[in-house]
């Protein structure tokens, strides 16, 4: 309540300022495509001439706002342009688990593992293997946002769900600096403490990011070091899924139990995660200098700098050098382990479950820039890469119970090339291939294109675009190689996962219309598999399972259907978003998909005073019924369900209502989740065996200071 009285007071306090202020309508935007109208876009000349006209604020200094942000493509260090994080739209939903529009499983609480059920969605796995479901948190280098900012920038932001006791908090700071139009610094510094509203299933989260650039006209460079500490306490999931589904047949007619009470299978045990990564990229140019053309546009692989405002620098050919260290420590901590829970205990009591990565690539790049002459329609990359990879995991000698560190080394080396167009705006492509010519991963190789086509239809922009690839690729290291108190396997004989998919879209902005479709064949599809054993009790008669885990292939062909359909409307301050999403899958026990997703959010959108921009809505989020992912908490994995003794989660509308707010520099939001709590069917599970939080009132703030 208290948390509510606060959020509140701060809601009146910028309503009162904002009727006594007047600002003129601003038309202009930045790079990014943003005006002020979103309020951190007002350049210093808008500033003045509101000043001048005795509009706006007489007594501001005249500090310039402007700023641009970008991710980096991994392997080239590309420059793409991203919106700055000033939008408003579906901010409440933001730092939910279940992402903008609901698509993910996860295990309840904020910030657990998750998993999304739109198979196209899902990220390959990779080597950093223990960190691949923290994708809400865990940002890898194509996902930092860099800065260029004329005045020093800061975003603070605050979220904050639920009680002291069992509620979650999540704070972030973010810092960014110019010395100069070519070298910029900041940080970004994020903590996440998810307390749980169910038993032993807290999260708490730390990432401390550094980075810096240099961009002049012949060379360019860009650093990014991280450091990540993930602990996450694990429950297993409760005992019996009635405390949720039938509370008062559990309680036998009595006070159904609060969510803290309701018995789960582990307790005093963790999954932790220390990550290391440090990412450099950078590009020395040879080019030459023309006259300035008014809107020029150079592709995003090109930087192209202005020279006393007459000429332009035109690189022509890039050289390219991206280097990536990266670490991971992940062990698994159980200081009560439940009796006759696991099938096998491969270790003493007191052993080390602990397994360390580390990586270190390099990419060697020479390419030729689009756009230096009219018959540079595309640009060409040639590239090669090394990669060193050091694994290590307890193993037992022959005979013996003495324990030692077993390492694994592989090197890898591949080439590859690019066909690269940006600019224009009729045809874009970029087509990718690579394979690997020595090393642990020799027949591994991968094609890969994507491109859009866009015309004028009735005065309107249409897009159609199309993704496709063919990739025949080695299992990652812990899919062939694990061991520990609970799980151990060697799987030297993996067969390479050979996929081909083929998708299009189709985008109509004037309707707000989105549809994709796509297809997909795997081959040797690589998966956990659940092989628990009943256990049986003195009198032979069965008790329960047994837990246990195998890492094997389907050697079958598996194929995936699936077709989204996104359409909004929108009526004077009435919008009504909707997403639709129907998947098909061959194999609903090695890969089960649930046919229908869909999503709604129905807000009214409006101003106060001219300045307090609003939305009150509501949105829902559905799924049909399917056997999801099971999750193995000793192994931090989601991984197939027991298929003698199956449940289904979905077929339950999950609700939240919202408050969602923006003034100047400032958003902020206020919503009740999962509000239709206790209405309808209770199965409110987003993984078998673990409900989502109850009801609760959610707050959240961001902040933009320039000085």
């Amino acid at each position: 309540m208290k948390r509510l009285v606060f959020f509140l007071t701060i809601i009146m306090t910028f309503t009162m300022a904002a009727w006594g202020q007047q600002r003129i309508p601003n038309n202009r935007t930045n790079a990014m495509g943003i005006g002020d109208d979103l309020g951190t876009n007002m350049t210093s000349e808008d500033r003045n001439r509101a000043n001048e006209n005795g509009e706006g604020d007489t007594d501001v200094v005249d500090v310039p706002v402007d700023l641009n942000q970008w991710t980096l493509s991994p392997r080239f260090g590309d420059v793409r342009p991203v919106p700055v994080d000033t939008l408003w739209d579906y901010y409440q939903n933001d730092h939910l688990n279940e992402g903008l529009r609901g698509e993910y499983n996860h295990l309840g609480n904020f910030g657990s593992p998750r998993q999304s059920r739109i198979f196209f969605n899902r990220e390959e796995r990779t080597q950093r293997f223990f960190t691949d479901f923290y994708g809400q948190f865990y940002l890898q280098p194509d996902q930092f946002h860099f800065t260029d900012t004329k005045s020093p920038y800061t975003n603070l932001s605050y979220y904050s769900a639920g009680d002291k006791l069992t509620g979650d908090d999540h704070f972030k700071a973010y810092f960014a600096v110019n010395a100069n139009k070519h070298f910029g610094i900041g940080f970004l510094a994020d903590y996440l403490y998810g307390r749980g509203q169910y038993n032993s299933q807290s999260t708490a989260y730390f990432n401390a990011s550094l980075y810096s650039y240099y961009r002049g006209e012949r060379y360019q460079a860009y650093f990014l070091a991280s450091r990540y500490h993930m602990k996450q306490a694990e429950n297993g999931g409760i005992t019996d899924d009635r405390y949720i589904t039938d509370p008062l047949e559990m309680a036998e007619g009595e006070r159904t139990y609060d969510p803290e009470n309701i018995p789960t299978y582990m307790e005093k045990s963790w999954n932790r995660n220390e990550n290391w990564n440090f990412y450099l990229t950078h590009r020395y140019n040879l080019g030459f200098y023309r006259d300035a053309e008014p809107d020029t546009t150079l592709g995003a692989s090109a930087d192209t700098t202005a020279v006393e405002d007459e000429t332009v620098f035109v690189p022509v050919t890039s050289f390219i050098h991206t280097a990536e260290v990266s670490t991971n420590e992940h062990s698994f901590i159980s200081y009560k382990e439940p009796a006759n829970y696991y099938l096998h205990n491969y270790m003493p009591y007191d052993s080390l479950d602990k397994t360390t990565y580390l990586s270190v690539k390099n990419t060697l790049a020479i390419a030729t820039q689009e756009g230096f002459s009219k018959w540079a329609q595309a640009g060409l990359t040639a590239f090669i890469t090394h990669e060193f990879r050091r694994f290590t995991l307890p193993d037992t000698l022959i005979g013996s119970t003495r324990e030692y560190h077993h390492k694994y080394t592989e090197n890898v080396v591949s080439v590859g090339g690019r066909l690269l167009r940006t600019q224009g705006r009729t045809l874009h492509y970029d087509v990718t291939g690579e394979t690997v010519i020595a090393g642990d991963d020799l027949g591994q190789f991968s094609l890969e294109g994507r491109g859009d086509l866009n015309f004028r239809l009735f005065k309107d922009t249409v897009r159609l675009d199309v993704h496709a690839y063919m990739k025949n690729l080695t299992p990652a290291f812990y899919f062939r190689h694990y061991h520990s108190h609970h799980y151990w396997w060697d799987n030297d004989d993996m067969d390479k996962i050979f996929r081909t998919r083929l998708e299009g879209g189709l985008t109509i902005d004037k309707t707000r219309t989105r549809l994709r479709a796509g297809v997909e064949n795997i081959k040797n599809y690589t998966y956990f598999a659940n092989t628990s054993q009943p256990a049986t009790g003195t009198n032979g008669q069965a008790k329960g399972w047994l837990n246990a885990v195998q890492a094997t292939q389907c050697s079958d062909n598996i194929q995936v259907f699936t077709a989204r359909l996104s359409q909004d409307f929108k009526l004077g301050i009435f919008h009504l978003d909707n997403e639709v999403t129907y998947q098909k899958s061959s194999d609903n026990s090695v890969l089960p998909l649930p046919e229908l997703s869909l999503y709604h959010n129905f807000y009214l959108q409006f101003k106060l005073a001219k300045v307090l921009s609003m939305q009150l809505g509501a949105d829902v989020r559905f799924f049909t019924s399917y056997t999801a992912p099971d999750y193995a908490p000793a192994l931090g994995q989601f991984v197939q369900q027991n298929q003698a003794d199956k449940v289904e989660i979905g077929g339950y509308p999950f609700v939240n209502v919202y408050l969602n707010a923006h003034l100047k520099r400032t958003r902020f939001y206020v919503m009740m989740y999962h509000i239709n709590q206790g209405t309808g069917d209770s199965n409110y599970f987003l993984a078998p065996h673990y409900p989502i939080n109850p009801r609760t009132l959610q707050l959240g703030l961001s902040w933009n200071f320039f000085d």
